[in-house]
């Protein structure tokens, strides 16, 4: 009869000792209402109590004591498991996202200039207050040991300028190349810098995560690639601010030209105000044609400006670096 009380509970842990004993002793072909198979019930429950392997509450409901004791650590080791695992898969998944966001950045986060020229326009330098031996420059240290001097920066902030990010990281700066899209000049967040050594580049990247103006900054190394130009050789130092548009020289003017290029325009601009805007130093225009962008037919920003002639295209190119709706305008001789 024992067996019998067990495989029930086994089957059904839900049992009174009432309802107990009436599925066990029909189980076992003996009437519920005889008094000895009752009583041989009752022996049966309390020797199985006594034993540990059951447990009758003050309710009068029956459980598996000793099955539920052994369940406690089997289901603590199992939790336990779980828990390692998912910490673990948590791990893992970070990792993976920080080694993708740092083989995003280390590529080329925005479009960038071709080495060589385009390069050294869009470069700010720092003068340095004492030269630096070539042979101390790469030379590998802690934390460097490619003695990489050259920098990505990621998310900066839009405001930031060369002041701000040389008093931010540690360590001398003594080149800054802001990444901009080449035909609005708009500021991507990001720019390249060249520190003084590799030590000094060792102790910038140590800041990585720190905030510059409530933004966590990406720093990784960025050795230059064969055949660019850096540092760059032509550079300007004109203010300094991520996306300003210091540049003032301009290519060298066609012919009888009477068509500019215009970029780094607001996206309020329209026909009237640029037509407005020249004619502050009486360059009357002919026909505005702005460029969008084919897929999504966005404004990207830039366009085309033609004059009745070259002496009122001379004019207007005197404005090159103004100011036009809170942006400093870029213009450049076009055919």
């Amino acid at each position: 009869m024992e067996s019998s009380i067990l495989k029930s509970l086994e089957l059904d842990p839900n049992y009174t000792v009432k309802t107990l004993r009436e599925t066990v002793l029909v189980s076992e072909q003996c009437d519920p209402k005889d008094k000895e198979s009752r009583k041989e019930f009752k022996t049966a429950m309390k020797k199985l109590e006594k034993e540990g392997k059951i447990r009758i509450s003050e309710e009068g409901e029956v459980s598996m004591a000793k099955e539920k004791r052994q369940a406690e650590p089997e289901l603590k080791e199992k939790k336990a498991k779980k828990e390692k695992k998912e910490k673990k898969e948590k791990k893992e998944k970070k990792a993976k996202k920080e080694k993708s966001d740092q083989d995003q950045d280390l590529e080329d986060p925005a479009p960038e200039a071709s080495p060589g020229a385009e390069d050294a326009d869009n470069a700010s330098s720092v003068k340095l207050s004492s030269p630096v031996p070539a042979a101390d420059k790469n030379k590998p240290c802690k934390g460097n040991r490619d003695g990489v001097t050259r920098l990505f920066l990621g998310n900066l902030p839009f405001k930031v300028d060369e002041e701000t990010l040389k008093s931010h990281l540690p360590g001398t700066l003594t080149h800054v190349k802001w990444i901009t899209d080449k035909e609005t000049g708009r500021f991507y967040g990001s720019a390249f810098v060249e520190m003084l050594n590799s030590v000094d580049a060792a102790s910038a990247v140590g800041v990585a995560g720190s905030e510059l103006m409530g933004r966590a900054l990406k720093i990784n190394f960025a050795p230059a690639r064969e055949g660019d130009v850096w540092p760059p050789v032509k550079s300007s130092t004109t203010g300094g601010q991520a996306g300003s548009n210091s540049r003032k020289t301009m290519s060298e003017k066609p012919e009888n030209c009477t068509k500019l290029f215009i970029g780094n325009l607001s996206y309020d601009i329209d026909d009237d105000g640029i037509y407005k805007f020249f004619e502050n130093v009486d360059a009357e225009v002919k026909a505005v044609r702005w460029l969008h962008h084919k897929d999504s037919g966005d404004f990207k920003g830039v366009g085309y400006v033609e004059f009745w002639n070259t002496e009122a295209c001379d004019k207007a190119a005197t404005l090159n670096g103004k100011n036009l709706l809170g942006r400093p305008i870029r213009i450049d001789w076009t055919d």
